[in-house]
């Protein structure tokens, strides 16, 4: 009930997602970065629709990677739990990953050399801050979106829910 079954529902499910995670991760992260202001937020606020695209095309690239670590790392037959926590954290420790880097060449609007050399600085933090995001905000606002979707869906269709 909380997963989607179909691709129009995983499009649905990745933009709730995506939306919720863009507009906390991105404004945490730039403002840890370079000062909580008000025109930093504003600044982020305008880039937030070229990360969200980023965002997109860096989940459909990492789904498969993070479905394959998945597998390594849980055994069939744990909990359905177990294994939406292991994929969350398989999913963004590799978008992790990417967005320390392409996220600041996004926020600033140049390709430089210094999120490569500040990586090692900056993945953690931005690493423990979207976990905690995903885990605790996007990823569970998502699936009960999903849960109430398929309800709605599975009553107006005439089974018993």
């Amino acid at each position: 009930m909380r997963l989607p079954r179909s691709r129009k529902e995983f499009v649905l499910f990745m933009m709730v997602i995506s939306i919720i995670s863009v507009n906390i991760i991105a404004p945490i992260i730039t403002c840890m970065e370079v000062g909580f202001t008000f025109e930093n937020y504003l600044h982020t606020l305008q880039v937030i629709p070229v990360v969200w695209v980023a965002v997109i095309a860096c989940v459909l690239i990492t789904y498969r990677p993070a479905g394959f670590l998945t597998s390594k790392i849980t055994a069939q037959g744990d909990s359905f739990r177990s294994c939406i926590t292991i994929n969350i954290l398989c999913t963004v420790f590799l978008m992790s990953i990417i967005f320390t880097i392409v996220g600041a060449w996004i926020g600033n609007w140049a390709v430089t050399m210094e999120p490569i050399e500040m990586f090692i600085y900056r993945w953690p933090r931005n690493f423990g801050i979207a976990l905690g995001v995903e885990l605790l905000i996007a990823q569970p606002i998502a699936r009960e979106v999903m849960n109430r979707f398929h309800i709605w869906k599975d009553s107006k269709a005439g089974y018993a829910v």
